[in-house]
């Protein structure tokens, strides 16, 4: 199976948790240090979708990301991770090794009458996904000129606490939902110190399941 791209990259830094507020300075001081690790791995998918194949031009020349997924590590939170979601790809936190979804799936379904109270149409032809407009398989999505009045780009807000039970933090593109529980994925990998090593199995897993879909995947260890 030819594989159009990869990209690998890994990031390691020390990070402050339990942070505990100096009033004279202003300055958080931690009670605990972790080394905290993100490996990145993409693949292109076999489908020919020009918006997606367009952001992968962009990623090589400004070095952003083809998610439409992100999360941001705030150390004046303390323990909690904030993640924020608009599109296809989903958020995944392991605690003690049980996997559970931060983010929601954007289906046309699920918020069918928003659709169409703005004017568009949720189609579900058998053997295909439903869709907004017969064009575009979620609700919340950016870039999409076509269909921006039918669809919004409000993100859904969730908040988590991290503790000392917390394992990683998977972020995917849905080529790799498509092929993988969030179990299954959560498995895959709690065995792989390396984070960089576990967005890689992962690719490589969801290629060998016959993923269509471009298969974009973040990991965070803890």
């Amino acid at each position: 199976m030819a594989i159009s791209r990869k990209r690998c990259e890994k990031v390691q830094e020390k990070v402050s948790l339990n942070p505990s507020n100096n009033a004279e300075s202003g300055k958080g001081k931690s009670k605990m240090l972790k080394n905290i690790t993100h490996g990145y791995h993409l693949v292109k998918g076999k489908t020919n979708h020009p918006m997606e194949d367009y952001v992968s031009v962009e990623f090589k020349q400004v070095n952003g990301s083809a998610l439409g997924l992100f999360t941001i590590f705030n150390r004046h939170l303390s323990h909690k991770l904030v993640i924020a979601n608009v599109g296809y790809s989903r958020a995944v936190i392991s605690k003690n090794g049980l996997a559970k979804q931060l983010s929601v799936d954007h289906e046309p379904t699920s918020e069918r009458e928003s659709i169409e109270n703005r004017g568009g149409l949720v189609s579900n032809f058998p053997g295909d996904v439903a869709s907004v407009d017969g064009q575009l398989a979620v609700v919340r999505a950016f870039g999409d000129k076509s269909l921006k009045k039918h669809l919004t780009s409000e993100p859904i807000v969730s908040i988590e606490t991290i503790d000392y039970d917390t394992d990683l933090i998977i972020l995917a593109s849905d080529g790799l939902w498509n092929v993988m529980s969030n179990q299954e994925a959560v498995d895959a990998i709690k065995g792989v110190k390396d984070a960089r090593s576990a967005a890689k199995n992962l690719t490589e897993e969801a290629v060998k399941r016959n993923s269509k879909d471009d298969i974009s995947i973040i990991v965070v260890k803890l």
